[in-house]
């Protein structure tokens, strides 16, 4: 009988305030535009649309968008990207989660963490709290400017070859801007677990990918 592969790891991402709008042109999540002047920006595309747009379709209507918001688009610089970094290492370290790729961009967030007795939500609430946080200490959010754009989307990775892609991914991510890549020291290298050396190939793992045909050899 067919047996589902289990869930090792998610692919965790989310945006600074204000940076994926419900009407975004490249689709979102949202199925609802509850403020009536950023309606006026374009129609919602529930989903990510399969044509994406250019670069400069983005700019544009995020130029548009900016005003209309109740607080400032803010990017993150160097300094605040630190103040993140810092608050990801401290979780990560505190409730023993297992990192293998994180970027942190201007203005949105990827992680690829092994899967834990923590939910992804959980995860990604964490991080945006602790973070938060120590922004909070930069002038330009302040008390009151809001950091996060909401709580993210996980995707569930259930094969290490899935896991590979998703972290060449996102240490990609900063290319098309010409940023360079980014390195921390919380990130580890992946090894192919649970499919690493010297696992057991009558783990329950193995038998499920075994019985869906996607047992390497």
């Amino acid at each position: 009988m067919f047996r589902q592969p289990l869930i090792i790891a998610y692919h965790l991402i989310w945006t600074a305030y204000g940076w994926w709008l419900p009407n975004d042109p490249r689709g979102s999540s949202s199925r609802t535009i509850r403020n009536d002047i950023l309606a006026q920006l374009g129609e919602l595309h529930f989903g990510r649309k399969q044509v994406q747009p250019a670069g400069r379709v983005i700019r544009e209507f995020y130029k548009k968008a900016g005003p209309l918001l109740r607080h400032a688009l803010l990017t993150f610089d160097d300094t605040a990207r630190q103040l993140i970094a810092g608050a990801f290492a401290d979780v990560i370290a505190r409730e023993k989660l297992t990192c293998w790729a994180c970027v942190i961009m201007p203005d949105h967030i990827h992680l690829a963490v092994r899967k834990h007795r923590l939910q992804a939500e959980d995860m990604i609430g964490l991080f945006q709290s602790e973070s938060a946080a120590r922004l909070r200490s930069l002038p330009a959010w302040g008390a009151d400017h809001p950091v996060w754009g909401g709580p993210g989307w996980k995707v569930f990775l259930d094969h290490p070859d899935d896991v590979t892609r998703t972290i060449g991914y996102i240490d990609r991510n900063p290319d098309p801007y010409r940023l360079p890549r980014q390195s921390y020291p919380f990130v580890q290298p992946y090894d192919g677990w649970p499919l690493h050396p010297g696992h057991s190939p009558n783990s329950p793992y193995a038998k499920a990918l075994r019985a869906a045909g996607r047992y390497p050899g």
